[in-house]
C-alpha cells in the first residue's frame, strides 16, 4: 500500500487529483458491492466515511484498499459447437499479456497497460470508445483511476474527475467495477483475474441483476501483479464481446 500511495501522490502532484476524488471511487465500489452476493464487503460507505476511516498511507485510508481474501473462480473456454444449450455465448475478442519496463515515473505513455491496451484493442477490432463496462485491478481506489486512464477510457489526468461526476458508476456512461472491485468484492490473488471475467460474462449475458449495465456488448478486464520499476511486473488485458 505504501507503493500505491506514492503513485497516488505523484498523480496528485501532476494532475491535481484529490484525496476526495479517490474516496469517491472507494464509495462507488462499496455501493456496487451491495448487489453482489459474492462480495466480501457489502456495506455502503459515504465519501465522508471513507475519508474519516483509519489512515493507511496518505492519501489512502483502509476502505480505499483491497482486502486479501479467500475465493475461487473458473471459466469454460470452447468453440462455437460447445455452446449448445448454454445460451448467449460470449466471445474472447482479444487477450494481451506483458511485463513492466524501466521508464521515468512520469512517462505514463510507457506504462505497461498502455501499449497492452493498444494491442488488445487492435486485435479485437474495437477502441476504448466502444467499451461498455470494465473490471480493473483496483488494489486501491487510486489504482482504478490510473488504470482507466492507461486503458484509454479517459485521458491521462481525467480519470478522477470522471469518477467524481459519476461516469464510472452504475447508471453512468462507463461503469467500472460493477462487481464492487477488489476493494469490496475482495482480492483472492490467483482467482482475481477470472473473477473479473466471470463478472463481465454475466454483464454481457444480461445476468447482472441489480448491477446490470444496460445494453452491454463490449467489456474489458485488466489484471496486474507485482511491481517492477514503479509499475506492474505483469499485466493482462482481455476484451470480451457479444
Amino acid at each position: 500500500m505504501d507503493v500505491y500511495a506514492a503513485m497516488a501522490r505523484a498523480h496528485m502532484a501532476w494532475f491535481g487529483t484529490t484525496q476526495r476524488q479517490i474516496a469517491v471511487v472507494a464509495a462507488k465500489n462499496h455501493l456496487h458491492a451491495l448487489h453482489n452476493d459474492r462480495a466480501y464487503y457489502r456495506k455502503q460507505l459515504a465519501v465522508e466515511d471513507v475519508l474519516a476511516a483509519r489512515a493507511r498511507s496518505f492519501p489512502l485510508t483502509v476502505p480505499m484498499c483491497a482486502p486479501i481474501t479467500d475465493g475461487a473462480a473458473a471459466v469454460v473456454v470452447c468453440g462455437v459447437h460447445g455452446l449448445t444449450g448454454v445460451g448467449r455465448g460470449v466471445r474472447v475478442l482479444a487477450c494481451a499479456v506483458g511485463t513492466g519496463v524501466e521508464r521515468p515515473l512520469d512517462a505514463s505513455d510507457q506504462h505497461i497497460t498502455r501499449p497492452l491496451a493498444g494491442r488488445a484493442y487492435e486485435e479485437a477490432g474495437v477502441g476504448p470508445e466502444d467499451v461498455d463496462v470494465a473490471e480493473v485491478h483496483d488494489a486501491t481506489a487510486f489504482s482504478e483511476i490510473q488504470l482507466t486512464e492507461m486503458l484509454g477510457l479517459f485521458e491521462p489526468g481525467a480519470g478522477a474527475e470522471a469518477a467524481e461526476v459519476g461516469v464510472t458508476a452504475l447508471g453512468g456512461r462507463l461503469p467500472v467495477n460493477p462487481s464492487g472491485g477488489l476493494e469490496s468484492k475482495g482480492h483472492p490473488l490467483g482467482a482475481t483475474g477470472l473473477a473479473q471475467v466471470y463478472e463481465l460474462v454475466r454483464q454481457l449475458r444480461g445476468q447482472g441483476g441489480a448491477r446490470q449495465v444496460p445494453r452491454a456488448r463490449i467489456a474489458i478486464a485488466e489484471n496486474g501483479g507485482g511491481f517492477y520499476a514503479g509499475e506492474e511486473a505483469v499485466a493482462a488485458i482481455m476484451v470480451l464481446g457479444v
